[in-house]
């Protein structure tokens, strides 16, 4: 989901290329600012003791008030004996009427935002029943779930109500712990307006001067997803599939802006095929998909229908992601949102890995690791102390990239066949499709599909903190086999000690042979014979950046290497503003690099005589000479 107070300009070469990070980081922004003003809201324990079955919604919209007139009928069924029953619902906005069988009830409205309704009788535990709420009024301004606005001159009115602006602006039960199982939707406007909404559009009736259009949407839903629009939208649609397996992407467009949204919005076919390909059949394929254009810079992800605030490749592959990962299967508390996030972060990547190719993915991962690594700590998993502040729930390092990350070393892990497959029954397991999940959730079928236990890649990935950072020295002594010797530190080892690994590494050979391996690495200072039949000049580690890492070396240790290390020497050591390396007349230094203990690279230099080392905090450090006869690690201690 992704929200952002500012305008967009919808340039058409920017419709139709990848997500740039620019572009990602108003996903994240939006969505932060969105929910700033809703996170005071907690579990309103009032509103338990009954489910959802069904609601519907009427409402007289004319996009050019600020005003809404609704009546809401919902059916609930009693989970124990109730004598009256609770919505969320502002107190900025009155109720006229709550009517049951066609008589009223008592009700009042409190500055808790709840409506509290009375019954003349007790209903008892698994009655199904049912009652009306009508009201009218304006919401109140500060809260951005319900916009009046214009666009290039037209009046427009759109709602976007995640997490918790639901009840801004109808009366409903907004807690994750409650979908209902259906609905319907009437939108009564001026005739000359279109009106979007969740859902298959089931009847467009005018009458006079206004005009009634009807929405049905049949699968659960939670209060967040459900949304409106109206203004005097063009529509256009494209089509997914053939025969009786088609169905309907609708785009709902603002006339000025028809013309690049046409260019851009034909990848939405694309991209839909790609994730039916990877994951199951588009979940709501018997109603819609489709994109009404709003005022928010990014995208909502409303079940059936993203409110988009342009179409770049990337935002519609983020929101059309959400439709599976945040929609079908929502996450269950803001703890696990990394289920909604991480997932439509990666499948946005999968799609340049798909439509672009290789090259172009590796830069995606490039891109997400070096974000990742900007600082050493934090969770995926929130705390309970991290679900009031939004910055921490929207975090893109966090709640974004790294889970996204991780998602694609579990794939790497598992392979591609056990992991999509994990993915798919994830999806479909009964307990979960159209409801809840949580991180043990996607860890149980990850499990079964693979045979593994993940316990410990969760527990350091997504319940730890930190990254490795690998040393890693190698050599082809006999011929035969490349020995390599693996060690690693972590950005956090009062959290992760260690990370129990596959390792990629590639072999390069003198006339340009290449050899991929995976090394699993479970230890420090683990050594590894790999068998190679031709001379190997490069060792490249994690060549396509499929691990979360930072400041590794990899260095070449041979026969001349050994005479190096004897004949090679730092002066003065100790030293505190320079020093300088002795070296037998036939060897030449190409390159310096000195690290601090933690693996961090701290200073480079090409070949000098005096080697700057004021800079350098006090204690030892680890110099890294590379000379033409190969690579030499030499300590220097900063006085």
């Amino acid at each position: 989901m992704v929200k952002q107070l500012l305008c967009v300009a919808l340039f058409v070469t920017s419709m139709v290329t990848a997500q740039t990070p620019e572009e990602f980081k108003q996903i994240v922004n939006s969505e932060m600012n969105r929910t700033q003003s809703e996170m005071e809201f907690q579990q309103n324990p009032n509103t338990e003791g009954y489910d959802l079955k069904y609601h519907r919604l009427e409402f007289n919209l004319d996009p050019a008030e600020y005003y809404v007139d609704g009546n809401v009928t919902t059916y609930f069924e009693a989970e124990g004996d109730l004598n009256s029953i609770t919505f969320d619902f502002t107190d900025q906005i009155a109720v006229s009427s709550v009517t049951r069988n066609g008589l009223d009830l008592s009700f009042t409205q409190n500055s808790n935002d709840e409506l509290v309704v009375d019954f003349p009788e007790t209903i008892t535990s698994g009655t199904l029943d049912s009652l009306t709420i009508s009201y009218a009024g304006t919401p109140a301004s500060d809260q951005a779930a319900f916009t009046a606005s214009t666009h290039n001159g037209s009046p427009v009115i759109y709602t976007l109500s995640e997490p918790y602006g639901s009840k801004d602006w109808w009366p409903c039960k907004q807690d994750l712990n409650d979908k209902v199982d259906s609905i319907q939707v009437k939108i009564t406007t001026p005739s000359q307006y279109v009106s979007v909404s969740n859902g298959l559009e089931t009847g467009n009736v005018t009458e006079g001067s206004y005009k009634t259009t009807t929405f049905e949407h049949k699968h659960p839903i939670p209060a967040y997803l459900i949304a409106v629009a109206v203004t005097n939208y063009e529509v256009y649609t494209h089509t997914v599939g053939e025969g009786d397996e088609a169905f309907d992407i609708v785009n709902y467009i603002y006339p000025e802006t028809l013309t690049t949204a046409q260019i851009a919005t034909p990848v939405t076919v694309d991209i839909m095929e790609l994730y039916q390909d990877l994951f199951e059949v588009y979940p709501f394929h018997d109603e819609k998909y489709g994109h009404a254009q709003f005022g928010w810079g990014g995208g909502m992800e409303h079940t059936t229908v993203s409110f988009m605030g342009g179409f770049s490749r990337g935002l519609i592959a983020h929101e059309l992601a959400h439709q599976w990962f945040g929609d079908k299967v929502t996450c269950g508390s803001w703890r696990d949102i990394w289920l909604n996030e991480g997932f439509a972060t990666y499948l946005a990547g999968l799609v340049e890995e798909h439509l672009d190719g290789n090259s172009d993915f590796i830069n995606w991962k490039q891109t997400k690791i070096a974000n990742i690594t900007s600082n050493i700590g934090g969770t995926v998993y929130l705390s309970e102390s991290d679900t009031t502040n939004v910055n921490r729930i929207f975090s893109a390092r966090l709640s974004y990239n790294k889970p996204a990350m991780v998602l694609h070393m579990l794939r790497k892990k598992m392979g591609d066949e056990n992991f999509y497959a994990g993915l798919q029954a994830y999806l479909a397991d009964p307990n979960l499709a159209y409801d809840y999940a949580h991180t043990p959730d996607i860890i149980a079928h990850l499990e079964t599909q693979s045979g593994l236990d993940l316990t410990e890649f969760f527990d350091d990935w997504i319940y730890g903190q930190g990254y490795p950072t690998y040393s890693i020295d190698w050599n082809q002594a006999d011929g035969a086999n490349v020995n390599l010797t693996i060690n690693q530190t972590t950005s956090m080892p009062t959290s992760v000690g260690f990370f129990e690994m596959s390792l990629p590494f590639r072999l390069i050979g003198e006339d340009g042979e290449v050899l991929d391996i995976t090394l699993e690495n479970t230890s420090n200072g683990q050594n590894y014979a790999v068998p190679v039949d031709f001379t190997v000049a490069q060792v490249q580690f994690d060549p396509e950046y499929d691990i979360i890492s930072k400041n590794n070396l990899v260095t070449l240790k041979v026969d001349n290497v050994a005479l190096l290390e004897t004949d090679l020497e730092i002066f003065p050591n100790p030293g505190n503003a320079s020093f300088s390396i002795k070296k037998p007349a036939n060897v030449s230094i190409n390159h310096i690099k000195i690290y601090d203990l933690t693996g961090k690279l701290v200073s480079e230099y090409n070949a000098v005589a005096e080697v700057d080392v004021s800079q350098l905090s006090v204690g030892v450090h680890k110099v890294i000479i590379e000379t033409d006869l190969g690579v030499v690690q030499k300590s220097f201690i900063k006085k």
